[in-house]
């Protein structure tokens, strides 16, 4: 497979998922409604226009196209949960109506395999223990809902020739595009003037993790990711442990805020993922990743 299709390869997720695909020999076309700006990828892409309004005839945006992965959603700038605004009517029809066109025409137009960026709100707020792939999910945020309908609406479209898959993707780290501020830039700051920090704890993968586990579900025996669904996660961390790297390198003498017990968290079993070849950069990529993102604020 070398010609792939990625929606909304210009957002925070899709660009790691679009760079790791050209880096790994991918013939990469962006969807979305405006071309990337210059530079945003290292090597050359093509632009295809592509929505996520049901109403339109697409098919022409996956003409001569072997992959298809759909990182693309309508939103509230900014927001994901909450991320409906005040159009909760218009946010499912996008989402979800709008996703299932997309992977109807995937179909018909002869893509071979298709990959759906879901998520861990699927599972609902729930705390403490462990969620395998077998976890029911219990979505109770808007934006859950329309990940889950999407992920059974591609499931229903599983066939011989068309490979489909669902990665349940956890909080995602790393550096943006230019111009853009990282994830973890208020944070940083906030602790280098010596401002209050709230401690939070959540769940952490680094997104070029996430377009490693995309790349497997295209290039994995069908048989073995077809109609699947796979958690995509790594670290439990909380601010301090973060800012604890941040501290190390910067030698920043203000405190740490408190820790977060990890007791009360629901943590998503990467097992199943991992058993396929996966294996996500850990503690090591967390510390360089800091170290990079440092640098545009601070000598390290």
């Amino acid at each position: 497979m070398t010609r792939v299709l990625v929606s909304g390869g210009t957002g925070f997720v899709g660009r790691f998922i679009v760079e790791h695909l050209l880096q790994n020999g991918y013939e990469v076309a962006v969807g979305g409604r405006t071309a990337p700006a210059r530079g945003l990828f290292s090597k050359p892409v093509d632009f295809v226009p592509l929505s996520l309004d049901p109403g339109l005839d697409q098919a022409a945006a996956f003409a001569g196209m072997e992959g298809f992965v759909h990182a693309a959603f309508e939103h509230v700038e900014g927001k994901y949960r909450g991320g409906e605004g005040d159009d909760p009517d218009g946010f499912r029809h996008a989402n979800i109506d709008g996703s299932r066109r997309l992977f109807e025409t995937a179909r018909a137009a002869g893509v071979k395999r298709c990959v759906f960026l879901s998520s861990r709100a699927v599972y609902g707020s729930r705390l403490a223990g462990t969620a395998d792939e077998t976890t029911p999910p219990e979505p109770d945020t808007l934006y859950g809902e329309v990940k889950r309908a999407a992920e059974s609406l591609l499931r229903a479209l599983a066939a011989h020739d068309f490979c489909v898959a669902n990665l349940r993707v956890t909080g995602v780290y790393g550096a943006v595009g230019p111009g853009k501020k990282h994830k973890w830039a208020e944070l940083f700051s906030a602790y280098l003037d010596g401002r209050p920090v709230e401690p939070r704890i959540g769940t952490e993968v680094h997104g070029d993790d996430v377009a490693a586990a995309v790349r497997l579900m295209l290039e994995a025996d069908a048989g073995a990711v077809s109609g699947e669904v796979f958690n995509v996660s790594d670290l439990l961390l909380d601010t301090s442990q973060i800012l604890s790297i941040v501290r190390m390198l910067t030698e920043c003498p203000h405190p740490l805020p408190a820790t977060v017990p990890p007791t009360g968290y629901l943590v998503m079993s990467t097992d199943k993922l991992r058993a396929l070849g996966w294996q996500p950069g850990g503690t090591a990529r967390l510390k360089a990743t800091v170290r990079e993102l440092l640098a545009d604020i601070s000598p390290v």
